[in-house]
This record gives structure tokens, C-alpha cells and sequence, in this order.
């Protein structure tokens, strides 16, 4: 078969331009393979031919989601490719969520097959899934060679317009579409068959798996709230003017601590938004619309609340993974023990 043309995307790290600190760099095309694009070239062997790599920096994309994608459209479409690989993002929530948007924008611009790989919890798996073939891949780029040989094998049948197998044998996140098949068993005595199995504590598989959700115990109520310590935290991204920690407006990275001591109003020319996932002006206009210092000074004043903690936690919730929002309030849950806070207020969008 004839070689086929494949443009491939990455991120500024990736990319071998930099960190963080080159985040906001616009996209731009590199002809041939660069970076991860190398180890994927030699999986391909002649069967495809990495053109060209087009590199855009997180920030700018999460940040311009439109532009930049219609800047990297605009660059790929001089390549004219049969396919498009995005990634490896692994873990990364921003790198996850350009991967997801580029190919899914590639997919309706092109017609033609696009994947990506990611890990499971990354926003942009849950995001796109149904839209592209997500491979799974290992949280990290420790999982490198293991990524590209599970995407290689994938983009290659693409490529060559072979059939695919279910999600688990191919290896990718389910899109969530259903194919009717034949058994040679009956489904009331497949059913039976795993209850038994289930019953003996044997292995099985179901055909039709659920989601599972994580369950949060309640805590008790706070008994003598006229006493009580009382702490805010939120995930609206409201941060001093300037966003001195640089906490992400999508896909959050980090969380910011903040000394509140004296402070007994947010105002605009002292706090902000770094919420990337909603209309920032109400929130800029009063700060305290989404974090309520003010209110939770008058209840202090009023001696419904004991005290209101002099330091607040903020990060942004828009598209950050489960598995960062778990690390996140582990963190945060550990300081705020230690400073014996009674209670906490959660404020979001």
C-alpha cells in the first residue's frame, strides 16, 4: 500500500521548546517528526510518514480555544493528511483537553481518522471520548514506550481501513457505541454463568459494566457554631490581582494559599478571577460573589461564627482531573487540620 501522510500534534514540552515558561506560545509546524513523533515514525515504518509536527503551547490553547484551533487547522491543512496523531497528554489536563479539541476539530474539518492517548481521568478523555479514539495510556511520560506502541498499533489499522475490535482489545476508551453481535449462548444463560461465577468468587466480566462513582462521607455537624473556626475554600479561581501563582485557567495545575488578615471586603482592584470556564465580569466586578469574605465578616461581627480563617485556598475547577481535585483537598484538608479549623465553607461557580 501507498505511505500514508500523517501530521502529528504536540505541546511546548514535547515539542522541545520549554516549560511552563513557554506555554503561551502560538502554534507553529515543524516538517517531520519531533519529539515523542520520532518513536512514533519508527513504529509506523513505511506504512506511514509523519509530514509534519504542529507544536502550540497549553496556555495559549486552553486560553484560545477558537483561534488556536483554527491556527492549527489552517497549518495542517497545507500537509493535506490522511491522519492525524495527537499527544501522548497522559495526565495532563490542559495538553489532554488541546489534544481532545484539535482532533476532534480535525475529524469534522478533514474526514479523516484521528487518535490521541491519554489516561483515563484526564478532562479531555471524559471531554472527547465519543468524538476520537482515545488510547489509554499510563499517567505519565514514564509510560512513554508503552503509549506509543499501543497508539502506533492503532493508527496503523486506521490506516489501512481494517476492522476494529471492541475497545478492550484495541485498547482505547469506549466511545459509548453499542454494535450488535451474534453468541452462540443465550443471554439469560450467559447471565446465569457469571452469577455463578460470582457466587463461587471466580473471575468474570459483564457485558454491560456501570460507572462507578466515589462515595464522600459527611462529616457531623458542627455542634457550637459560635466557636467555631471556619475556613473558605474555593474552586471559582478567585486570586490576588495579577494571579501571583499563576494558577492555570483551565485544568488546573496547583492551588494558591492567600492571607485574608484585616481584610473585610474583596474588591476589584485587589482580587480577581483566574476562572477560565465562566463570565469572568460579575466575579471581577465583586469578588466576593463567588468566595464571600464580606458575609463571613458580618457572621463573625454578629458572633454567629467564632472567627473566619485568615487564610483561604483557591484553585480553578474547570477542567481539572479527579485525580488532581483529590490531591488538591488532600493537601489542603492536612493544612487546615493542623490549624484546627472547625468547618469549611466550598464555594464553586
Amino acid at each position: 500500500m501507498a505511505t500514508v501522510k500523517a501530521v502529528h500534534y504536540i505541546n511546548q514540552f514535547f515539542g522541545q521548546i520549554g516549560g511552563e515558561e513557554k506555554a503561551d506560545i502560538k502554534p507553529f509546524k515543524q516538517d517531520g517528526p519531533v519529539g515523542p513523533g520520532t518513536a512514533l515514525q519508527k513504529a509506523f515504518g513505511s506504512e506511514i510518514e509523519i509530514v509534519g509536527t504542529i507544536i502550540c503551547g497549553d496556555t495559549y490553547f486552553n486560553e484560545n480555544i477558537e483561534k488556536a484551533t483554527q491556527e492549527i487547522l489552517d497549518l495542517i491543512s497545507g500537509y493535506k493528511p490522511q491522519i492525524l496523531i495527537a499527544g501522548p497528554a497522559f495526565n495532563a489536563g490542559r495538553y489532554g483537553m488541546a489534544c481532545g479539541a484539535v482532533c476532534a476539530a480535525v475529524a469534522e474539518r478533514f474526514s479523516i481518522p484521528v487518535i490521541t492517548g491519554m489516561y483515563e481521568e484526564n478532562p479531555g478523555a471524559d471531554l472527547y471520548r465519543k468524538q476520537v479514539y482515545i488510547v489509554k495510556t499510563g499517567n505519565s511520560a514514564a509510560k512513554m514506550r508503552e503509549a506509543i506502541s499501543a497508539m502506533s498499533k492503532l493508527a496503523l489499522k486506521l490506516a489501512r481501513g481494517e476492522e476494529l475490535g471492541t475497545p478492550e482489545e484495541e485498547g482505547y476508551l469506549e466511545k459509548g457505541i453499542r454494535v450488535n453481535i451474534v453468541h452462540k449462548e443465550r443471554g439469560s444463560a450467559r447471565a446465569v454463568e457469571m452469577l455463578i461465577k460470582k457466587l463461587k468468587g471466580e473471575p468474570y466480566q459483564t457485558e454491560y459494566p456501570m460507572p462507578s462513582f466515589s462515595r464522600v462521607t459527611p462529616r457531623p455537624p458542627i455542634k457550637d457554631l459560635k466557636h467555631a473556626k471556619i475556613a473558605l475554600v474555593t474552586s471559582g479561581g478567585i486570586v490576588p490581582k495579577g494571579n501571583p501563582d499563576r494558577i492555570e485557567a483551565s485544568s488546573a495545575t496547583h492551588f494558591g494559599r492567600y492571607d485574608i488578615t484585616g481584610i473585610e471586603d474583596l474588591t476589584p482592584e485587589t482580587f480577581q478571577t483566574a476562572h477560565g470556564g465562566y463570565d469572568p465580569v460579575y466575579a471581577n466586578q465583586d469578588p466576593d460573589r463567588v468566595l464571600p469574605v464580606d458575609v463571613m465578616r458580618q457572621l463573625e461581627k454578629e458572633g454567629i461564627i467564632g472567627s473566619l480563617h485568615n487564610i483561604y485556598y483557591a484553585t480553578v475547577g474547570n477542567g481539572t482531573s479527579v485525580a488532581n481535585a483529590q490531591k488538591y483537598a488532600h493537601a489542603i484538608g492536612l493544612e487546615l487540620a493542623k490549624e484546627n479549623i472547625d468547618g469549611i465553607i466550598l464555594t464553586s461557580t
